[in-house]
């Protein structure tokens, strides 16, 4: 079973205009909401791949019954605690044409003591091995900044591969806690490491770096230039596929499904790599916080190219 989880949530909003323009009023020819967040995101480009899991987290108030609603719709099972206070929503604010967008996060609700008790009980309830976990995404108000750290010591204790797409403080806490892949994009693993990541070449170092620290799965993302994910003390280098971008939201997220599926389903690292970046580049081609078929995904991977660095 491959379980994500989004701690701070959001309905993800996006308006779409003629073109993106500051200090004017703007128009919308296109309104869109979505379910938001980074786990969700994983759920739904999973279910468009005919892959299940089960989205956890925290919800509340009406944005929160929204949440809800549209996953089951979508087929989505979900867990979740509820709390007191309303879940954000974030604005996205994107042209007709390709060009600048502009992206606004809220800070999401607080968590109280007894919902993250309730929580990390569920969490120890459901973990077992061999699943596969995914911690995704900011941290609301009240959850401490080692959270991560708690989940991946408990569910890898348990024998489940865990997941952690996060940044900041959030990351580097978990590290010791060697969670099975990590995925910071390139500035994320930069200010990580303290050292300059400038092209895929020193992504695939900066990724045996860490991997040789530990952590069996490193992937960093470099956005329309590629990906690299070191293993087995090899670092594989994948260039994204040429598209043309509608929307990047989510795109990293739909990464994380692609690796995450073919993983997995115990797939060669190399074309986890292939699989993935072709998931997100897929997504950033669609209108919306959306998700491509496994049958359009299956076209796009065609056109990855792959390269290696180190011994194999």
């Amino acid at each position: 079973m491959i379980y994500t989880v989004t701690l701070n949530p959001a309905v993800d909003k996006q308006i779409t205009v003629p073109t993106v323009s500051l200090g004017t009023v703007l128009r919308a020819s296109a309104v869109q909401s979505d379910p938001g967040g980074k786990g969700f995101n994983v759920s739904r480009a999973l279910k468009m791949q005919d892959v299940p899991s089960c989205a956890l987290g925290f919800v509340g108030g009406a944005t929160g019954d929204f949440l809800v609603t549209a996953l089951e719709e979508l087929g989505i099972k979900t867990d979740f605690v509820r709390v007191a206070e309303p879940t954000r929503t974030n604005v996205s604010v994107v042209s007709e044409t390709e060009g600048p967008h502009l992206k606004v996060n809220e800070a999401g609700p607080t968590i109280d003591a007894n919902a993250l008790d309730l929580f990390l009980s569920k969490v120890r309830d459901l973990a077992q091995a061999g699943d596969w976990w995914v911690l995704a995404g900011s941290l609301p108000p009240g959850v401490p900044t080692d959270i991560y750290t708690n989940l991946t010591a408990v569910l890898s204790d348990a024998g489940a591969n865990v997941v952690v797409d996060t940044s900041g403080s959030a990351l580097k806490s978990c590290i010791d806690a060697k969670p099975a892949l990590i995925k910071p994009n390139h500035h994320e693993a930069a200010a990580l490491l303290e050292r300059s990541i400038d092209t895929l070449s020193d992504a695939a170092e900066a990724a045996l770096q860490l991997h040789n620290g530990g952590i069996p799965y490193v992937v960093i993302s470099m956005g329309a230039e590629g990906a690299v994910l070191a293993t087995n003390g090899v670092a594989h280098i994948a260039e994204a596929p040429e598209i043309v971008e509608r929307n990047p939201i989510g795109a990293g997220d739909s990464m994380v499904a692609g690796l995450v599926n073919k993983l997995s389903a115990q797939l060669p690292a190399a074309d986890a790599l292939a699989w993935g970046i072709a998931t997100g580049a897929m997504s950033a081609s669609l209108d919306g916080t959306a998700f491509g078929s496994s049958m359009q995904i299956a076209e796009l991977v065609k056109q990855v190219e792959l390269e290696h660095y180190g011994e194999e």
